[in-house]
Protein backbone atom coordinates (compact mmCIF):
# COMPACT_ATOMS: atom_id res chain seq x y z
CA UNK A 1 0.00 0.00 0.00
CA UNK A 2 1.70 3.41 -1.00
CA UNK A 3 3.12 5.04 1.92
CA UNK A 4 0.17 8.42 1.51
CA UNK A 5 -2.51 6.12 2.01
CA UNK A 6 -1.41 4.42 5.10
CA UNK A 7 -0.54 8.15 6.74
CA UNK A 8 -4.31 8.74 5.42
CA UNK A 9 -5.89 5.37 7.03
CA UNK A 10 -3.42 6.81 9.94
CA UNK A 11 -5.41 9.76 10.56
CA UNK A 12 -8.64 8.52 10.22
CA UNK A 13 -7.94 6.52 12.86
CA UNK A 14 -7.28 9.69 15.01
CA UNK A 15 -10.06 10.33 14.40
CA UNK A 16 -12.15 7.27 15.35
CA UNK A 17 -10.52 7.11 18.31
CA UNK A 18 -11.94 10.66 19.40
CA UNK A 19 -15.24 9.28 18.77
CA UNK A 20 -14.33 6.17 20.80
CA UNK A 21 -13.83 8.15 23.00
CA UNK A 22 -16.82 9.58 23.06
CA UNK A 23 -18.68 6.47 22.99
CA UNK A 24 -16.43 5.11 26.12
CA UNK A 25 -17.88 7.94 28.18
CA UNK A 26 -21.24 8.24 27.35
CA UNK A 27 -22.36 4.39 26.28
CA UNK A 28 -21.79 2.89 29.83
CA UNK A 29 -24.14 5.31 31.46
CA UNK A 30 -26.59 5.38 28.78
CA UNK A 31 -26.23 8.20 27.15
CA UNK A 32 -26.40 9.27 23.31
CA UNK A 33 -23.18 9.54 21.37
CA UNK A 34 -24.71 12.20 19.39
CA UNK A 35 -26.05 14.58 21.54
CA UNK A 36 -25.57 17.04 23.09
CA UNK A 37 -21.84 18.12 22.16
CA UNK A 38 -18.76 17.00 23.86
CA UNK A 39 -17.61 18.96 26.97
CA UNK A 40 -16.24 19.17 29.73
CA UNK A 41 -17.30 16.39 32.48
CA UNK A 42 -16.49 18.75 35.36
CA UNK A 43 -17.40 21.94 34.06
CA UNK A 44 -20.02 20.92 31.39
CA UNK A 45 -18.51 23.78 29.77
CA UNK A 46 -18.88 22.96 25.98
CA UNK A 47 -15.33 21.88 24.04
CA UNK A 48 -14.56 24.16 21.62
CA UNK A 49 -13.53 22.93 17.97
CA UNK A 50 -10.04 24.01 18.85
CA UNK A 51 -9.98 22.13 21.91
CA UNK A 52 -11.31 18.92 20.34
CA UNK A 53 -8.35 18.18 17.99
CA UNK A 54 -6.90 14.21 18.38
CA UNK A 55 -3.52 14.37 20.45
CA UNK A 56 -2.72 17.80 19.84
CA UNK A 57 -5.10 19.83 21.99
CA UNK A 58 -4.35 17.30 24.87
CA UNK A 59 -0.54 18.51 24.95
CA UNK A 60 -1.39 22.10 24.28
CA UNK A 61 -4.06 22.44 26.98
CA UNK A 62 -1.24 21.11 29.31
CA UNK A 63 -3.79 17.92 30.02
CA UNK A 64 -6.17 20.28 31.81
CA UNK A 65 -9.57 21.42 30.89
CA UNK A 66 -8.99 25.10 29.46
CA UNK A 67 -12.46 26.37 31.63
CA UNK A 68 -12.05 24.98 34.80
CA UNK A 69 -8.41 23.14 34.38
CA UNK A 70 -9.75 20.08 35.78
CA UNK A 71 -7.42 16.92 34.36
CA UNK A 72 -8.14 15.62 31.22
CA UNK A 73 -7.34 11.72 31.77
CA UNK A 74 -4.54 10.00 29.77
CA UNK A 75 -6.89 7.69 28.34
CA UNK A 76 -8.15 10.17 25.60
CA UNK A 77 -4.75 10.33 23.57
CA UNK A 78 -4.15 6.94 24.39
CA UNK A 79 -7.25 5.63 22.43
CA UNK A 80 -6.77 8.16 19.63
CA UNK A 81 -2.81 7.02 19.68
CA UNK A 82 -3.67 3.29 19.43
CA UNK A 83 -6.14 3.80 17.22
CA UNK A 84 -4.23 5.22 14.70
CA UNK A 85 -1.26 2.97 15.21
CA UNK A 86 -3.43 0.10 14.68
CA UNK A 87 -5.58 1.28 11.51
CA UNK A 88 -1.70 1.94 9.87
CA UNK A 89 -1.13 -1.16 11.12
CA UNK A 90 -3.89 -2.77 9.38
CA UNK A 91 -3.55 -1.03 6.00
CA UNK A 92 0.43 -2.25 5.81
CA UNK A 93 -1.30 -5.85 6.71
CA UNK A 94 -3.83 -6.47 4.11
CA UNK A 95 -2.95 -3.31 1.77
CA UNK A 96 -5.56 -2.22 -0.90
CA UNK A 97 -7.77 -5.26 -0.01
CA UNK A 98 -11.73 -5.31 0.23
CA UNK A 99 -11.46 -7.05 3.53
CA UNK A 100 -9.65 -4.23 5.21
CA UNK A 101 -13.14 -1.86 5.72
CA UNK A 102 -14.33 -5.11 7.79
CA UNK A 103 -11.01 -5.17 10.09
CA UNK A 104 -10.56 -1.55 10.53
CA UNK A 105 -14.81 -1.43 12.45
CA UNK A 106 -13.73 -4.42 14.36
CA UNK A 107 -10.58 -3.23 15.45
CA UNK A 108 -12.44 0.27 16.45
CA UNK A 109 -15.35 -1.88 18.30
CA UNK A 110 -12.73 -3.77 19.85
CA UNK A 111 -10.99 -0.93 21.15
CA UNK A 112 -14.28 0.81 22.46
CA UNK A 113 -15.08 -2.37 23.98
CA UNK A 114 -11.95 -3.26 26.16
CA UNK A 115 -11.26 0.34 26.76
CA UNK A 116 -15.49 -0.14 28.53
CA UNK A 117 -14.31 -3.25 30.10
CA UNK A 118 -10.97 -2.18 31.70
CA UNK A 119 -13.48 1.31 33.43
CA UNK A 120 -16.74 -0.42 34.10
CA UNK A 121 -16.16 -4.26 34.03
CA UNK A 122 -18.76 -3.88 30.94
CA UNK A 123 -19.19 -4.79 27.38
CA UNK A 124 -22.06 -2.72 26.69
CA UNK A 125 -24.67 -4.22 24.32
CA UNK A 126 -24.51 -0.68 22.41
CA UNK A 127 -21.35 -1.35 21.45
CA UNK A 128 -21.02 -4.98 20.66
CA UNK A 129 -23.90 -5.15 18.17
CA UNK A 130 -23.18 -2.12 16.38
CA UNK A 131 -19.79 -4.05 15.55
CA UNK A 132 -21.08 -6.99 14.90
CA UNK A 133 -23.51 -5.65 12.42
CA UNK A 134 -20.90 -2.98 10.77
CA UNK A 135 -18.32 -5.63 10.37
CA UNK A 136 -20.64 -8.03 9.14
CA UNK A 137 -22.01 -5.77 6.26
CA UNK A 138 -18.67 -4.98 5.47
CA UNK A 139 -17.80 -8.49 5.13
CA UNK A 140 -20.68 -9.06 2.91
CA UNK A 141 -19.59 -6.04 1.03
CA UNK A 142 -16.37 -8.01 0.44
CA UNK A 143 -17.53 -11.15 -0.41
CA UNK A 144 -19.77 -9.36 -3.35
CA UNK A 145 -16.74 -7.82 -4.43
CA UNK A 146 -14.58 -10.74 -4.62
CA UNK A 147 -16.82 -13.45 -5.25
CA UNK A 148 -14.99 -15.31 -1.61
CA UNK A 149 -18.83 -16.36 -0.22
CA UNK A 150 -16.92 -19.49 1.47
CA UNK A 151 -15.09 -17.14 3.18
CA UNK A 152 -18.14 -15.04 4.20
CA UNK A 153 -19.64 -18.38 5.55
CA UNK A 154 -16.62 -19.31 7.51
CA UNK A 155 -16.80 -15.94 9.50
CA UNK A 156 -20.78 -16.77 10.28
CA UNK A 157 -19.73 -20.16 11.23
CA UNK A 158 -16.77 -19.05 13.45
CA UNK A 159 -18.85 -16.14 15.02
CA UNK A 160 -22.06 -18.91 15.64
CA UNK A 161 -19.35 -21.07 17.23
CA UNK A 162 -17.27 -18.73 19.20
CA UNK A 163 -20.71 -18.07 20.54
CA UNK A 164 -21.79 -21.60 21.14
CA UNK A 165 -18.58 -22.32 23.12
CA UNK A 166 -18.37 -19.30 25.24
CA UNK A 167 -21.70 -19.98 26.16
CA UNK A 168 -21.66 -23.31 27.20
CA UNK A 169 -18.83 -22.45 29.48
CA UNK A 170 -20.96 -19.51 30.76
CA UNK A 171 -24.12 -22.29 31.72
CA UNK A 172 -21.95 -24.39 33.11
CA UNK A 173 -19.88 -22.11 35.31
CA UNK A 174 -21.36 -18.41 35.61
CA UNK A 175 -18.81 -17.59 37.49
CA UNK A 176 -15.92 -18.02 34.90
CA UNK A 177 -17.29 -15.51 32.43
CA UNK A 178 -19.74 -12.55 32.36
CA UNK A 179 -22.27 -12.99 29.24
CA UNK A 180 -21.01 -9.60 27.86
CA UNK A 181 -17.69 -12.14 27.45
CA UNK A 182 -19.94 -14.65 25.49
CA UNK A 183 -21.34 -12.13 23.00
CA UNK A 184 -17.49 -10.63 22.46
CA UNK A 185 -16.50 -14.20 21.88
CA UNK A 186 -19.55 -14.33 18.96
CA UNK A 187 -17.87 -10.92 17.47
CA UNK A 188 -14.34 -12.27 17.70
CA UNK A 189 -15.15 -15.33 15.28
CA UNK A 190 -17.02 -13.10 12.80
CA UNK A 191 -14.62 -10.58 12.99
CA UNK A 192 -11.41 -12.93 12.24
CA UNK A 193 -13.36 -16.08 10.79
CA UNK A 194 -12.77 -14.69 7.53
CA UNK A 195 -9.24 -14.99 8.01
CA UNK A 196 -9.57 -18.52 8.12
CA UNK A 197 -10.97 -20.90 11.10
CA UNK A 198 -7.70 -21.22 13.05
CA UNK A 199 -7.75 -17.42 13.67
CA UNK A 200 -10.32 -16.67 16.07
CA UNK A 201 -8.33 -19.44 17.85
CA UNK A 202 -5.39 -18.23 18.09
CA UNK A 203 -7.13 -14.96 19.81
CA UNK A 204 -8.98 -16.94 22.19
CA UNK A 205 -6.23 -18.79 23.43
CA UNK A 206 -3.54 -16.07 23.07
CA UNK A 207 -6.52 -13.42 25.48
CA UNK A 208 -6.63 -16.43 27.97
CA UNK A 209 -3.07 -16.87 28.15
CA UNK A 210 -2.47 -13.14 28.51
CA UNK A 211 -5.37 -13.00 31.62
CA UNK A 212 -3.41 -16.37 33.60
CA UNK A 213 -0.11 -14.38 33.44
CA UNK A 214 -1.46 -10.96 34.29
CA UNK A 215 -3.24 -12.38 37.04
CA UNK A 216 -0.35 -14.99 38.31
CA UNK A 217 1.79 -11.74 38.30
CA UNK A 218 -0.53 -9.36 39.97
CA UNK A 219 -1.16 -12.01 42.47
CA UNK A 220 2.58 -12.53 42.96
CA UNK A 221 3.00 -8.78 43.19
CA UNK A 222 0.26 -9.23 45.98
CA UNK A 223 -2.07 -6.74 44.15
CA UNK A 224 -5.06 -9.27 43.39
CA UNK A 225 -6.29 -12.30 44.43
CA UNK A 226 -8.38 -15.76 43.47
CA UNK A 227 -11.32 -13.75 43.94
CA UNK A 228 -10.16 -10.12 42.22
CA UNK A 229 -12.35 -9.96 38.95
CA UNK A 230 -10.06 -8.74 35.56
CA UNK A 231 -11.55 -7.31 32.69
CA UNK A 232 -11.43 -9.92 30.36
CA UNK A 233 -12.68 -8.87 27.71
CA UNK A 234 -9.59 -6.75 27.24
CA UNK A 235 -7.40 -9.50 26.98
CA UNK A 236 -10.01 -11.51 24.24
CA UNK A 237 -9.27 -8.31 22.28
CA UNK A 238 -5.50 -8.03 22.52
CA UNK A 239 -5.98 -11.30 21.25
CA UNK A 240 -7.51 -10.81 18.48
CA UNK A 241 -5.75 -7.73 17.51
CA UNK A 242 -2.62 -9.79 18.10
CA UNK A 243 -4.34 -12.25 15.87
CA UNK A 244 -4.82 -9.77 12.91
CA UNK A 245 -1.13 -8.44 12.74
CA UNK A 246 1.40 -11.40 13.62
CA UNK A 247 -1.25 -14.56 14.31
CA UNK A 248 -0.23 -15.47 10.22
CA UNK A 249 2.88 -17.12 10.85
CA UNK A 250 1.73 -18.90 13.70
CA UNK A 251 -1.39 -20.44 11.87
CA UNK A 252 0.78 -21.45 9.14
CA UNK A 253 3.31 -22.79 11.38
CA UNK A 254 0.37 -25.15 12.69
CA UNK A 255 -1.08 -26.22 9.21
CA UNK A 256 1.96 -26.83 8.05
CA UNK A 257 3.44 -28.82 10.73
CA UNK A 258 5.98 -31.61 9.32
CA UNK A 259 5.58 -30.51 6.06
CA UNK A 260 8.78 -29.32 4.32
CA UNK A 261 7.29 -28.51 1.16
CA UNK A 262 5.08 -26.23 2.57
CA UNK A 263 5.63 -22.22 1.37
CA UNK A 264 6.61 -19.95 3.95
CA UNK A 265 3.91 -17.92 5.80
CA UNK A 266 2.84 -13.89 4.17
CA UNK A 267 1.75 -11.20 6.58
CA UNK A 268 0.44 -9.08 3.25
CA UNK A 269 -1.81 -10.92 1.42
CA UNK A 270 -4.71 -8.74 -0.65
CA UNK A 271 -7.30 -11.74 -1.92
CA UNK A 272 -6.27 -14.75 -1.06
CA UNK A 273 -5.46 -14.00 3.12
CA UNK A 274 -3.43 -16.78 4.53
Amino acid sequence: MPPTLVLIIGLLGLAVGSFLNVAVSRVPAGLSVVRPRSACPHCATPIAPRDNIPVVSWLLLGRRCRACRAPIPARYPLIEVLTAALFAAEALRFGPSEVLPAELVFTAGLLALAACDAEHFLLPKRLLYPTLGLTAACLLAAAAATGQWDRLGMAAACGTGGFAVFFALHWVRPAWLGFGDVRLAGLLGTGLGWLGPWYPVFALLAGSVAGLLVGIALMAAGRATRQTRLPFGVFLASGAVAAILVGAPVVHWYETAGDPYAPAASLTPVRDLP
